[in-house]
């Protein structure tokens, strides 16, 4: 910018520039350097909260050594309302894994094909073998909620999966299959500030999608199908598992003890504390008994 006539300057790298210039110069790298110290002080806090999960993520790698020598296949689904912090923990629970011997599998829309196949198909073409962990961010639960509720699929094809996830899942177990199904609870606050989060940042708002969007308006929807889902498809032998996402360190750490107490691995550290948070961590049964008390003192569920 050229000092304005009669404008006092000043010369730097031999060019005069004007105060106002100066000025205007000035607050732009000052703007920038609070940004910075912002990044420094998020950047620091992100690093002291992942030190947390470093012990258990050395245990992860031990559990997973005991499923490579023992040929065991585990599966681990992570569900929950958008910006519920699936993929954040599900990329803390794998940071360190062999990924020779983990999967993560977040399948896209169905396709035609796929919707002339037998439901569960793709998801069954993608099942670990021996000594193998896969994570389904979002699994065949996608017909328990989310399709429903946006009407991609009809009451008939609702139902018969309700019916038939059961079954198969007690079949899959019994076969020797470790499966662990997690459904991460947040707030509809939370969510939505969540969701903000991603609209104003760039770097976050290619996680923004229409059905994220549409979340908010669906809430109470997406609530009732929660609801029977965890009434018909907690199992004894596939039992859900609500992990408390409000917090997302804290659910990432509960997850990840979680994991780890599935599986009777050698080598675990006596010394750690492996006992969930039970503020974080309930049973699926735990979870309908609260809503339906929810229900019964408000005259319908919130959570």
């Amino acid at each position: 910018m050229q000092p304005q006539p009669g404008e006092q300057t000043v010369a730097i790298d031999g060019e005069p520039i004007g105060l106002h210039a100066l000025a205007e110069r000035y607050r732009a790298l000052e703007s920038e350097l609070s940004e910075t110290r912002d990044d420094l002080r998020r950047a620091r806090r992100t690093l002291r909260r992942d030190r947390v999960l470093k012990p258990f993520q050395a245990e992860l790698l031990k559990l997973q050594k005991h499923l490579e020598v023992h040929n065991k296949r585990m599966i681990v689904l992570f569900e929950g309302r958008d910006a519920a912090g699936k993929g954040g923990t599900i990329r803390r629970v794998t940071r360190y894994m062999n990924e020779k011997h983990y999967r993560v599998v977040a399948l896209g829309k169905p396709s035609e094909e796929n919707r002339t196949e037998w439901y569960f198909q793709r998801y069954v073409a993608e099942f670990p073998h021996g000594g193998e962990i896969v994570l389904f961010d979002r699994s065949w639960y996608n017909r328990a909620m989310v399709e429903p509720v946006f009407g991609f699929c009809t009451d008939d094809e609702y139902e018969h999966f309700m019916k038939g996830v059961v079954g198969f899942e007690k079949d899959l177990v019994r076969q020797g299959t470790i499966l662990i199904k997690l459904y991460f609870s947040v707030t509809k606050e939370e969510q939505a500030r969540r969701f903000e989060r991603r609209r104003d940042d760039p770097l976050r708002q290619w996680k923004l999608s229409e059905i994220d969007v549409q979340a908010q308006e669906h809430w109470d929807d997406f609530t009732e199908k929660k609801y029977d889902m965890l009434r018909r498809t907690s199992t004894a032998a596939a039992p859900w598992t609500i992990i408390r996402s409000g917090s997302k360190p804290k659910a990432r750490l509960n997850a990840m003890k979680v994991i780890l107490n599935a599986v009777p691995y050698e080598g675990r550290d006596p010394d750690m504390d492996f006992v969930p948070d039970p503020e974080i961590v309930i049973s699926g049964a735990q979870e309908i008994s609260l809503m339906e008390a929810e229900r019964i003192r408000k005259g319908h569920f919130t959570t």
